[in-house]
């Protein structure tokens, strides 16, 4: 599918981004891909990185704030992934106009573009922040969410459709809790502060990120959500996988943070599908018959709502202990 196509990946710069790129690179035989990011440092970075494919990358200098620069990035693109976003709370929190200005008006911006210059395909990267959303950071990407489904009412004839991939932290990315553990355990830190006993994650990694965007690149019709079975941890069982017989000391947890990751809810639920793998949550309006997307998958149960509190499968410190080593933690 990938095969001679030109894609866009927005903050191409970050983990998500780079991972992605080998990916397609080694499995795919693209026409070109383009990082539109707007830190030269890390293009620079990364064009070193990447060295035997510079025949096939470009580097594109941008930010998604700027329209027409988008305009001009977009031409002869195929498919963008979109994964530029002010993504840290409290920035977000403290910024809070910088964040509108990137996460919705943003979106926006990719949405007109990609219309504009007849894009195949956009798949836009969400969060479990957006759902229920406590803090802006969520907030806006809930919006930006909304945005990209409801994108698909103006593609008229145009083949041009928009979908969502869904997932929290992926396991190991910078300002997440693995990195901070092992910097205290670095330090000589005997104990790993807990914010709360009670909390659990989902654990994600960066190439199962990937997995979840291509299957949306290939099936997508427009407005589903993507969003992977994977497993749920508890805070606690992390600290003691990374630190056996460590204190575990309670200091209360942050402005605008959950207990728990969630990515499907009890709402959504009347519109979700089960697949091996993975759920999709499929649009509630349908803009265009010969666009439809048909679930093939078994519908959940009503009620039914999916996060890291009350998933099936589980991971013990064991099974963690050994996902860490994997990564060279």
């Amino acid at each position: 599918m990938l095969n001679d196509k030109t894609i866009l990946v927005t903050g191409g710069t970050g983990s998500f981004g780079k991972a992605f790129t080998k990916y397609v690179l080694t499995h795919y035989n693209p026409k070109k891909i383009i990082i539109y990011s707007r830190d030269e440092f890390k293009q620079f970075n990364m064009a070193n990185d990447f060295k035997e494919y510079k025949d096939k990358l470009r580097f594109f200098i941008g930010d998604v704030r700027d329209y027409s620069r988008l305009l001009r990035a977009f031409d002869g693109v195929d498919y963008v992934v979109h994964a530029a976003a002010m993504k840290q709370v409290p920035a977000c929190e403290y910024n809070p106009n910088e964040a509108i200005k990137t996460n919705i008006n943003g979106a926006t911006n990719i949405i007109e573009a990609a219309l504009d210059r007849g894009v195949k395909k956009v798949v836009a990267l969400s969060t479990d922040k957006a759902v229920n959303p406590v803090n802006l950071y969520g907030g806006t990407k809930l919006v930006s969410d909304k945005l990209f489904i409801a994108a698909n009412a103006y593609a008229g004839a145009k083949e041009t459709c928009f979908s969502i991939v869904r997932y929290g932290n992926v396991a190991g990315s910078r300002g997440s809790v693995i990195p901070f553990f092992k910097n205290l355990i670095d330090k000589g830190e005997t104990s790993l502060p807990i914010t709360d006993p009670r909390m659990t994650r989902f654990w994600i990694s960066l190439d199962e990120g990937v997995a979840l965007v291509i299957k949306a690149l290939e099936e997508s019709k427009g407005g589903e959500t993507f969003i992977s079975k994977i497993p749920s941890f508890k805070i606690t069982d992390l600290a003691e996988a990374m630190l056996p017989g460590c204190d575990k000391p309670n200091v209360g947890i942050r402005e605008g943070e959950k207990l728990h990751e969630i990515m499907i809810t009890v709402e959504d639920s009347m519109f979700t599908y089960e697949y091996d793998k993975h759920y999709i949550v499929y649009p509630q309006m349908v803009w265009d018959e010969k666009k439809r997307a048909i679930p093939t998958g078994r519908k959940v149960e009503d009620g039914f709502s999916y996060s890291s509190g009350n998933n099936t499968e589980w991971l013990s410190v064991e099974d963690i202990r050994a996902l860490l080593k994997e990564m060279g933690m």
